[in-house]
């Protein structure tokens, strides 16, 4: 009998709960606007309700940190007003009697890419959200390295500068430069109106991408030199504006980074584009009921 899983993706705008395999594959998906909490908390409930069936074996929430995974509460994340300690797993596990998993989306990222996409098949990888905040998701010795309290890969809280845009909350920090709320920072439009600007070859476009390039290649630096990792797979941003990105992120990285721990990376994007998270939401419930498993 096919194992099948739920994923519940809270994103700040959106929310999508899917049903699918243990192979990734999607077979059935609803998609509503995150609104207020109660709102769509009960949205939540209504659409797993429509899904679920008796192969589900587990649930999986993916949404923006902070988190606290192990106890399963959402700790009011910036991108969702009002989510103040939210008990999300308590809730879903208490409605449908199922083992329900929560992770940040950067580690629910890490898992899919390393499950299905560019990172499949490495012992070590990083994996960095680059939307609307930024953040890694770390596979460290063939496992989900998380930290001690859930809250490990917070890249985006990393100072690059002392003075300038600000990210996570801290002037300077890299999420106010490598995400689409530090692009937006520039005042000169959105990520999408400036990379739909820069490919037609605009130069104060094509400038701040070359910015923003060597700012991820600052923060990819830092994590190359720490971990060591076989791949860092980025998505979002830079999976639509690879090109326009590329050049300046090697050439700091490069810059930045020791030569031998440059020479074992590869920085590629994510092959999973924009179903990633989907599949990362699945592979939140997939992964957590695995290692549950394993510990019988």
């Amino acid at each position: 009998m096919a194992v099948m899983y739920i994923g519940v993706d809270i994103g700040g705008t959106k929310t999508a709960v899917v049903l699918g395999n243990e192979t990734g594959q999607i077979c059935s998906k609803v998609r509503f606007d995150t609104e207020g909490k109660a709102e769509t908390l009960q949205a939540i409930l209504d659409s797993i309700r429509k899904l679920v069936n008796d192969k589900v074996k587990a649930i999986g929430v993916s949404c923006g940190g902070p988190l606290d995974g192990k106890n399963g509460i959402i700790l009011s994340p910036p991108n969702l007003p009002g989510w103040d300690d939210v008990e999300i797993v308590r809730l879903l596990q208490d409605h449908f009697s199922m083992p329900v998993y929560l992770k940040n989306d950067a580690d629910a990222g890490a898992l899919a890419e390393w499950y299905f996409g560019n990172a499949k098949n490495c012992k070590n990888a990083v994996f960095l959200t680059c939307g609307t905040g930024f953040g890694a998701g770390l596979i460290l010795d063939g496992r989900l390295y998380s930290g001690t309290s859930g809250a490990a890969g917070e890249i985006g809280h990393v100072r690059l500068y002392e003075k300038g845009h600000t990210g996570y909350g801290k002037e300077g920090a890299s999420e106010g430069y490598c995400s689409g709320g530090g692009i937006a920072q520039y005042r000169k439009g959105t990520a999408k109106e400036l990379a739909e600007r820069a490919y037609a070859g605009e130069k104060e476009a094509l400038e701040i991408y070359r910015e923003v390039g060597e700012n991820l290649g600052k923060s990819v630096a830092i994590l190359v030199d720490i971990l060591n990792p076989e791949v860092v797979v980025i998505g979002s941003i830079y999976t639509r504006a690879e090109e326009l990105l590329k050049k300046s992120l090697l050439g700091k990285l490069r810059e930045e980074a020791l030569e031998r721990n440059f020479g074992d990376v590869r920085i590629m994007p994510s092959k999973l584009g924009e179903s990633i998270g989907d599949i990362a939401a699945l592979c939140a419930a997939m992964d957590g009921y695995k290692n549950e498993m394993e510990k019988r």
